[in-house]
């Protein structure tokens, strides 16, 4: 098999050598529990201290205000049912749209039973959120809006500042699922108007298994776990701290790196887009043309079934997705696509490739030489393909 192409940074991302190395010592002769008194504890929780100070830097937060988790779902998780528990006696209105993650989606309708009212609100054909209609659907019921920063499928940047003044002006929390657009774009909390805001490592070359919830001063909360009194009791369990140096490593190295990454992937994005467009009739791109995240190119080809073309691919060695990998044991079309009005059909028959820091233009031409036959190929086994039609 010639050399495998990665091209789902989206879903997931190598872990940084050099964040392996910054976590192994905290696996072995640093293995301490952070909540114990004696050295290797107090060694711990002084390596749980200054990480928690780098990643509140990283977003112009303090540091009493980062709560460390096991990943992205969690923090959503985490986020929307404490303050929701927290403030019920309030109200019980949530905003929030039709093409949030799953982890934010499903969490949303969980709430939902519990008896919270739910509006979603549309997006343009290119997945952008209206921060005016988010206002329109504010009433004196509701308590939380959330809004995904930068969509995990088609890359469409939001505008979650103009979004974040809505909800301050009105006194509505506002949480927003940030997970795709940590290292991606800058993002700071308060330039933003934040109040809730999530991470997790293994989407930026840190190791899975570990995240972040950043939770604004005064913004009530009810603790999902209970037990011991980490994270200033509002996450119990013991810290995973060879995760959390892993995760604060890899934001010291994209934060180093940001700027000029963005500049090169971007690149390399609009190259792919270009060609495929260009090569594969009956292709249109999905999600915003301009405001979209650097890596991220979300193409759907008419009369063709996204799995098919991914099994293809996967023949060869190169990796991509229909979409977000939380959903892809699933045959429903993607509900982010079906949002942007997109027919079932052509949500099926959309790819999704994400571009990294290794990516090359030289496993781009790969792709972009091999797979128009693949589309080919699978369209000419269609009964509902004509050629040239």
């Amino acid at each position: 098999m010639s050399e495998e192409i990665y091209l789902d940074h989206a879903a997931t991302t190598p872990t940084d050598p050099e964040v392996v190395k910054a976590m192994m010592p905290y696996f072995t002769e640093k293995f301490g529990n952070a909540s114990t008194i004696y050295k290797i504890g107090r060694e711990a929780r002084a390596a749980l201290d200054e990480a928690r100070h780098k990643v509140a830097s990283f977003i112009g937060a303090d540091d009493s205000e980062i709560v460390f988790t096991s990943c992205g779902t969690e923090s959503d998780n985490m986020a929307l049912k404490g303050v929701t528990t927290a403030r019920e006696k309030k109200g019980n209105h949530i905003i929030s749209t039709t093409i949030e993650h799953h982890a934010v989606h499903e969490t949303l309708k969980v709430l939902e039973q519990r008896g919270f009212e739910i509006t979603y609100v549309p997006v343009d054909k290119y997945g952008f959120v209206d921060p005016d209609d988010i206002k329109k659907a504010i009433t004196d019921k509701t308590i939380l809006i959330s809004v995904i920063m930068a969509n995990n499928e088609i890359g469409t940047i939001e505008p979650i500042a103009e979004i974040g003044k809505v909800a301050k002006e009105n006194g509505v929390v506002f949480h927003s699922d940030t997970v795709q657009a940590i290292t991606s774009i800058p993002v700071d909390v308060n330039k933003l108007g934040v109040d809730l805001l999530c991470m997790s490592a293994h989407k930026f070359y840190g190791p899975k298994g570990v995240g972040a919830l950043y939770i604004r001063k005064g913004t009530p909360m009810v603790s999902l776990l209970h037990g011991g009194a980490q994270e200033r009791r509002r996450r119990a369990g013991t810290e995973n701290i060879p995760g959390i140096i892993g995760m604060t490593k890899a934001l010291e190295i994209a934060e180093k790196r940001m700027a000029d990454d963005a500049k090169q992937i971007a690149k390399l994005r609009d190259y792919l887009i270009e060609q495929l467009l260009d090569k594969v009739d009956d292709s249109f791109l999905n999600g915003h043309p301009a405001r979209r995240l650097a890596n991220n190119v979300n193409i759907g080809f008419r009369y063709v079934e996204g799995e098919s073309m991914l099994l293809n691919l996967d023949a060869l060695g190169i990796y991509a997705s229909t979409g977000s990998a939380c959903s892809s044991a699933t045959l429903e079309p993607s509900h982010v696509l079906l949002a942007i009005g997109l027919a079932h059909e052509e949500a099926h028959g959309s790819v999704r490739f994400t571009l990294g820091r290794e990516t090359t233009e030289e496993q781009l031409n790969t792709v972009i030489k091999k797979f128009p036959p693949i589309v080919e190929r699978l369209r000419m086994m269609s009964p509902i393909y004509q050629k040239g039609k």
